[in-house]
C-alpha cells in the first residue's frame, strides 16, 4: 500500500469513529442492539460509545433479533435514525420477517407516506473457524430484495465513511462487514473523506482481465492481481461497495477496456450474486467480451470448522489467479 501519510487506523477502529461522528452530528441517531453497550460489541466496534452517549443512544437488548429489529423499524417510521446491529449474519434470519415484510415494503405499501430510514449492521462471512452457523455470506440474498440498500465496506475508508450517507437514506440499509476485516489497517485521512453508497470502485487499474469483487474478496484479488502481474498479466479489481442498486455503469466500462471478467463472491455460486453480475454483463457487454465470465466462490457446502477444510471451501487468491489465467490465456 502506498504510504499517503494519513493516519493508519483498522476497519473496526474506523467503524466505531463512524458511529461517534453520526451520533454527535444527529441526536436522532442511536445504537441498538445485543451487547452494544456494556460489553462494547462483540466485535468491539461500539467500545466506549456507551461512556460517551448513555443509555438513552447505546441500548442494550435482549436476546431477541426480532424484537429489537422490530423495535429498530417503529423507531425510525417515528422519525429517528436507529442503528441496529445484529451480531452475525445468521442471526438476521430470525429477523427476516421484519426486515421483508416491514422495512423493505413500508415505504411502498404506504405509497410513500411513510419511510423507514434505518440502519442494520451485521457480521458476515467465513475464514475464522467458526463452522456453518456463523460463517455465510448471505448478503446476496438481502441483494435480491426490492425496497433495501446493500453495502459492504472493504476498505477502512469506506468502514468510516458510509455509515453517514446510509444514515440520511429514506430507505433501510443493510450494513455487510465481513469479519475477517475487522483488523485490517489502512490510512484514514483527518477529516475523513466522504464516501457515497452509489458507486463501484476501481481498486487497481489493469488493461487484461476485470476482477469484480466486493468484501474481504477485495484484498483477495488485489493479492492475486499482485502475483498475475508478475506474469506480464494487468488485473483491473473492481470493489462493488454497494450491492443492491449494482453500479453496472462502472463493472461495464472496465469489461469494454479488458474484454475479460472474472467474478469473485464468497456466497454460494447456485443463484449468488456472482450469477446476477455475469448476467447483466452478458446482457449489457456480450460483444465486449473475448471469452466466457469466470467465476470464483464458495463451494457449495455448509462451511467447514476444520482450518484446512475452511480454506478450500473458500475463495482464494491462488483460485483467483488460475480464473483470470483460464480467460486470458486459456490455461486449465
Amino acid at each position: 500500500m502506498t504510504d499517503t501519510g494519513a493516519p493508519v487506523t483498522t476497519y473496526r477502529e474506523a467503524l466505531r469513529e463512524a458511529h461517534r461522528d453520526a451520533m454527535r452530528r444527529d441526536p436522532e441517531v442511536f445504537l441498538m442492539g445485543e451487547d452494544v453497550g456494556r460489553y462494547g460489541g462483540s466485535f468491539a466496534v461500539s467500545l466506549g460509545l456507551l461512556e460517551e452517549f448513555g443509555e438513552d443512544r447505546v441500548r442494550d437488548t435482549p436476546l431477541s433479533e426480532v424484537a429489537f429489529t422490530g423495535a429498530g423499524i417503529g423507531a425510525a417510521l417515528r422519525g429517528m435514525r436507529p442503528i441496529v446491529e445484529i451480531m452475525t449474519v445468521n442471526f438476521s434470519l430470525l429477523a427476516l420477517d421484519q426486515i421483508l415484510n416491514n422495512a423493505a415494503t413500508l415505504r411502498h405499501m404506504s405509497g410513500g407516506q411513510v419511510n423507514v430510514p434505518v440502519v442494520i449492521r451485521m457480521t458476515t462471512g467465513g475464514g475464522r473457524q467458526l463452522a456453518a452457523q456463523h460463517s455465510h455470506s448471505l448478503e446476496g440474498w438481502y441483494a435480491h430484495i426490492p425496497g433495501l440498500r446493500i453495502v459492504a465496506p472493504a476498505t477502512v475508508e469506506d468502514a468510516r465513511g458510509m455509515l453517514w450517507p446510509a444514515l440520511q437514506d429514506p430507505d433501510p440499509v443493510l450494513f455487510f462487514e465481513h469479519g475477517s476485516l475487522y483488523p485490517l489497517k489502512g490510512p484514514l485521512p483527518d477529516p475523513a473523506p466522504e464516501v457515497d453508497i452509489v458507486s463501484a470502485a476501481v481498486r487497481r487499474p489493469g488493461q487484461d482481465v476485470t476482477v469484480v469483487t466486493y468484501g474481504a474478496g477485495v484484498g483477495k484479488a488485489l493479492t492475486a492481481a499482485t502475483e498475475l502481474a508478475r506474469e506480464g498479466i494487468e488485473a483491473e479489481v473492481v470493489d462493488l461497495r454497494v450491492l443492491r442498486p449494482l453500479d453496472d455503469a462502472t463493472v461495464l466500462a472496465s469489461v469494454a477496456r479488458t474484454h475479460r471478467v472474472v467474478v469473485v463472491d464468497e456466497g454460494w455460486r447456485s443463484g449468488g450474486l456472482s450469477a446476477e453480475i455475469s448476467a447483466r454483463i452478458a446482457e449489457q457487454a456480450f460483444f465486449d467480451l473475448d471469452a466466457p465470465v469466470e467465476r470464483v466462490c464458495g463451494v457449495e457446502v455448509p462451511v467447514p470448522y476444520a482450518a484446512h477444510l475452511e480454506r478450500a471451501a473458500l475463495p482464494q487468491p491462488e483460485d483467483v489467479v488460475a480464473a483470470v489465467l483460464r480467460v486470458v490465456r486459456g490455461d486449465g
